[in-house]
């Protein structure tokens, strides 16, 4: 006789209401100005402390964070934002530039540890490790921005910016390539524009 176990679906015990679901995706919106208020280390270490839970191939965490509060580090960057990007930039409460690591194969003993042969070979192999750090450092911004979110604050991310000259300034000679910059702050009524049309499930759903 042989003993068999089924499975009982796993329901999971903490299902979004409805509040929850339209701060993180519904009611969600990019913010183009912040209420006159700091943000904290403390709040963007919460966001972090958020978005590092994001998954990533192989558990790889590729994405590494600038975050930019003082005048000196705000007007190094404005300077390299695209010329609709600088006034809000300024504006901003806080800004996170958002990098790959192109030596993020370094930690994998740390990350990774069960697959001991993937550090030599990425360190092998330039193209496949820059693509799994720009395809997972992508990855991981979108959580950045719904950990943004979650902590009750406001993400206005823009990709109007010359990456390498923010590299040049921030990262000079290092691994870290930047891809997205965040504005951050607390939001008010005025922060958002009216959304824009979402596409329909015709449009972008096929079954199989």
């Amino acid at each position: 006789m042989t003993n068999t176990t089924e499975a009982e679906p796993l329901v999971h015990p903490h299902k979004l209401d409805d509040d929850a679901l339209a701060t993180l995706f519904t009611s969600g919106r990019t913010a183009n100005s912040f209420a006159d208020v700091a943000v904290s280390k403390d709040e963007l270490r919460a966001v972090w402390d958020l978005a590092k839970w994001a998954p990533t191939a192989a558990n790889f965490q590729p994405m590494r964070t600038l975050f930019v509060q003082s005048a000196e580090g705000r007007m190094r960057l404005v300077e390299h934002m695209n010329e609709g990007n600088k006034a809000k930039t300024l504006a901003a409460p806080a800004v996170a530039v958002l990098a790959y690591d192109r030596g993020f194969h370094k930690h994998l003993p740390v990350t990774t540890p069960h697959l001991t042969a993937l550090p030599g070979f990425f360190a092998e192999n330039e193209g496949p490790r820059l693509d799994a750090a720009r395809n997972n450092g992508w990855l991981q911004a979108g959580y950045f921005v719904l950990a943004v979110r979650a902590e009750g604050l406001a993400a206005g991310p823009m990709g109007g910016f010359d990456s390498a000259a923010i590299d040049n300034e921030f990262f000079p000679g290092g691994d870290w390539g930047s891809f997205l910059v965040v504005n951050i702050g607390h939001p008010t009524e005025d922060s958002y524009r009216d959304r824009l049309p979402r596409l329909q499930h015709e449009n972008v759903l096929r079954w199989a």
